[in-house]
């Protein structure tokens, strides 16, 4: 059976035995159906000797459910719980400067808001300019060594702020930081994908950025109501105690990365942990279910770098770009309010204290919008469903706004820049949905980081969206992003219409053709990754 025929059929099969399993059937076999069933298929995806799993690889391999489940939850602690605090420790150094302007950082070092979007703007810049040659490096070294060097590198610097002194060095830890966190979350992305399904993968890059988005920023406004208050007792900004004190807090998490993450699941021994994390009945079972889920993933091994011909054909990959062109637009209508809430608050004549802890119910109720597009997403097999929940959301809260005037009550202005900057955050479905949709370990190295560099496009976009001169109801901004939003219903849209209607034709041609053209061109095609024409895009 043609692999993705198999993907077509697993999906619905696997979410109804998650469904519908019991305690009393945890022995069933949970091995599922693939190309490796196939004698031919075998040998046309059967990992190469380079692939660093190779020697755990076996067609015949069974397991149970129970196995699977415990396997499972055993790599959710060992991986995923260390890969949701260094990307919550990458989300407090990046957004600490949100909560430092609650305590005057602006006016202490002579700053304006058009000044404040230009450092915003340069650290964007920075950051999508490191992207692909950050996914270049950790691909070429491995991401569990250039992962733990790029946190412990960029702490350096969010700590260095401490003695800021004014626009330039401002402006140069934002291109410093940016320079050095670009990369990261791609290259924790494709470090994941090495242990999990794909049905497995997106649930946990959605608790990724839970951690990343919304617990850094309630334990972040927590922390940043004790920093800031050390201004009381020492005469010096309280700011600056928050830069200094989680930036050393990150650059403890680095360099414990140095031993936390091996290089694969059949990489955990090392000096420091001779018996590594997994046993070998274990390892066959996380080699052989990824590989029966995506055989695609043994195409590369993960010191493999990625050649000029590859990265070109990678990002002339035309089928992709819808995707990207979402990840640019898809935040636009929510980032001016999330960028300017701390501020805001202020401007409404709450305190520093006050500011911080206003921000948490929109953390709160952002994160069960997040869990919840998340889950939808894999039940309902629908990509762009769940992901247009953000435009609904916004669409008439923007519009609410809008016609604010000066004489609207503070907390009525605050409950809808609460309820705005709450959005579901579908992010981690774009990134997944990207990432399936790539086909391959080179296709999928290489569109993380070019999704990645669209989003924080669109960050420096949305970045310059609300003006000094436009203040404080921004009128004209608040009108643009309403706009954008009803845009954004027409991209999703077509998005939708583009991938439905080329598996249609894909599977029109592929039904026209014998049995026996068919398993030629399982053997011979030169297709690779998503240009095969039994690949089925999802959305």
């Amino acid at each position: 059976m043609e692999f993705e025929e198999l993907q077509r059929t697993k999906a619905g099969w696997h979410r109804r035995k998650l469904r519908d399993r019991r305690e009393k059937d945890l022995d069933d076999i949970a091995t599922q159906p693939s190309v490796f069933d196939d004698p031919v298929a075998l040998e046309v995806y059967r990992p190469p000797p380079e692939y660093e799993n190779a020697h755990r690889f076996d067609p015949k391999a069974t397991w149970t459910w129970r196995e699977e489940k415990s396997l499972v939850r055993k790599i959710d602690i060992r991986i995923m719980l260390w890969s949701c605090l260094m990307v919550f420790c990458l989300s407090l150094d990046r957004g600490n400067i949100s909560q430092a302007n609650t305590d005057n950082f602006l006016p202490d070092l002579g700053l304006t808001t058009d000044d404040y979007n230009l450092g915003n703007s340069v650290f964007r810049f920075a950051f999508v300019a490191a992207e692909l040659p950050s996914q270049i490096v950790s691909k070429r070294i491995g991401p569990d060594v250039w992962i733990p060097i790029q946190i412990t590198l960029w702490s350096a610097v969010s700590l260095s702020q401490f003695w800021l002194t004014g626009r330039a060095t401002f402006l140069l830890t934002r291109v410093l930081i940016g320079v050095l966190e670009g990369g990261f979350i791609p290259d924790t992305v494709l470090y994941l994908s090495y242990f999990y399904t794909k049905t497995e993968l997106p649930i946990r890059i959605g608790w990724f950025f839970v951690s990343s988005s919304y617990l850094s920023s309630l334990i972040g406004a927590f922390l940043a109501t004790g920093f800031l208050a050390i201004q009381d007792a020492t005469a010096t900004e309280g700011w600056r105690y928050l830069f200094l004190l989680e930036g050393i807090l990150t650059a403890v998490v680095g360099i414990a990365s140095f031993f936390m993450l091996p290089p694969g699941p059949t990489q955990t021994k090392a000096w420091f942990r001779p018996k590594g994390w997994f046993t070998e009945r274990e390892e066959v079972i996380m080699v052989n279910r990824i590989l029966r889920d995506d055989p695609y993933k043994s195409t590369m091994h993960n010191r493999q770098g990625l050649s000029l011909p590859m990265i070109w054909k990678a990002i002339c990959d035309w089928r992709l770009w819808p995707l990207y062109y979402i990840g640019f637009v898809y935040g636009l209508p929510v980032g001016p309010p999330q960028q300017y809430l701390t501020l805001t608050l202020r401007n409404l004549g709450f305190s520093t204290t006050q500011s911080n802890l206003l921000t948490i119910p929109s953390l709160i109720i952002g994160i069960i919008g997040l869990v919840a597009t998340t889950y939808l997403a894999e039940l309902t097999n629908s990509r762009t469903l769940a992901c247009l929940t953000l435009q609904i959301w916004a669409l008439p809260l923007l519009i609410a706004l809008y016609t604010f005037t000066t004489d609207t009550s503070p907390w009525v202005y605050y409950i809808v820049v609460t309820l705005i900057t709450g959005f579901p955050y579908v992010h981690p479905i774009q990134v997944a949905w990207a990432s399936r949709n790539s086909g391959s370990v080179q296709g999928r190295t290489v569109s993380a980081s070019l999704y990645n560099i669209c989003v924080n496009l669109g960050t420096v976009a949305y970045s310059n969206i609300y003006q000094a001169s436009d203040a404080p109801l921004y009128k004209h901004g608040n009108l643009a992003l309403i706009f954008i939003t009803v845009h954004n219903f027409v991209a999703y849209g077509l998005t939708w219409l583009f991938y439905r209607e080329t598996n249609r034709r894909r599977q029109y041609k592929w039904d026209n053709m014998s049995e026996k053209e068919q398993q030629s061109y399982i053997e011979a095609t030169a297709d690779k990754g998503n240009q095969r024409l039994d690949f089925r895009f999802a959305y």
